[in-house]
């Protein structure tokens, strides 16, 4: 028995330094956590929504997506009160996630060695945004951490820019605001700014560890929401919002359905050809007419692509074959 068991203590001991540590998730466990996906996937596991649906969700508003998650169950998928480089600017992207604990000297040097021997580059602050791939945002829980904290200022902006020409949403502060900016399309969500520097390496300069990062590409928590690797994130207008990749396509399209209504009814209201009290309430099978009519006729004049307007006019018509 003790030589089993010293036996089995040596071929963990063996064993360990090669595992990846627990919170880094391997492309396996990143799709048993996400079996709800069906499409493509980046070879880290993560799903891969296609281009064509970010390019459509850049007209989704917060509202709208929210309303699409909470009908489907998802209630805590939005954050606000953030702050921004480009307020005007509308961040679409797909998450790859990080998050940090205060730091933790005997933790950081397990990670330390692990990433060592995984052929990790640098220190571990820097190995999530050398996955980032193109339309990536990089989507981090540094726990609010402000002074001392900032892990991402200019240099490691311009790395996270540079692999994923996209920008960031970060619950912490960043430094080198001004080097951020000159990143043009650095579409940054974050906490704070503070002029200090983190340290969460070891051997950094002699300095205490400020926070000691324990997890890539797993489950994450962003203030009051819960994102995914793999998430579409919407930033806009203050908030954030984070999609599961099998809602995607639903959100976009619900989006782009609830724009034709408005547009359709506000017409029709300065026409005056409808009342607000039939347009506010469910639509006569009349005006449900003069919808679809007024579809088919403006079909390449709004604001919707034409073969999402024809996707929605085939539904509408195969609904209506079966009543």
């Amino acid at each position: 028995m003790k030589n089993l068991a010293r036996a089995t203590a040596m071929v963990f001991a063996l064993a360990t330094p090669a595992m990846a540590h627990e919170g880094f998730l391997s492309p396996a466990e990143v799709i048993h956590d996400t079996p709800e996906w069906k499409g493509e996937r980046f070879a880290d596991g993560r799903p891969k929504v296609p281009d064509a649906i970010l390019d459509r969700m850049k007209s989704v508003t917060l509202e709208e997506a929210w309303a699409t998650l909470r009908n489907a169950g998802f209630e805590h998928q939005y954050e606000d009160g953030w702050a921004t480089l480009y307020p005007d600017k509308i961040l679409i992207g797909r998450a790859l996630t990080s998050s940090w604990i205060p730091g933790r000297l005997d933790l950081q040097k397990v990670i330390e060695a692990d990433g060592k021997v995984e052929g990790r580059k640098g220190g571990p602050n820097a190995w999530p945004v050398d996955m980032l791939q193109p339309r990536d945002v990089y989507v981090s829980d540094h726990f609010g951490l402000k002074v001392d904290g900032p892990s991402i200022g200019d240099n490691v902006g311009n790395a996270i820019y540079a692999r994923s020409g996209n920008g960031i949403v970060y619950d912490g502060a960043v430094r080198d605001i001004n080097g951020l900016r000159e990143l043009p399309n650095f579409t940054a969500f974050y906490r704070a700014y503070d002029p200090s520097h983190h340290f969460g390496r070891i051997g950094d300069e002699g300095r205490p560890l400020n926070s000691t990062m324990t997890a890539i590409n797993s489950p994450t928590r962003i203030g009051h929401a819960a994102a995914m690797p793999g998430d579409v994130v919407l930033g806009r207008d203050g908030g954030v919002i984070f999609i599961p990749p099998q809602l995607a396509m639903r959100v976009v399209q619900e989006s782009e359905r609830t724009r034709l209504h408005d547009i359709f009814g506000h017409l029709r209201l300065k026409e005056q050809k409808y009342t607000a009290g039939q347009i506010d309430r469910e639509w006569t099978p009349e005006i449900e007419a003069d919808f679809t009519q007024w579809m088919k006729d403006n079909i390449d004049k709004l604001p919707v692509n034409h073969a999402a307007i024809q996707e929605f006019l085939d539904a509408r018509a195969a609904r209506a074959s079966k009543k």
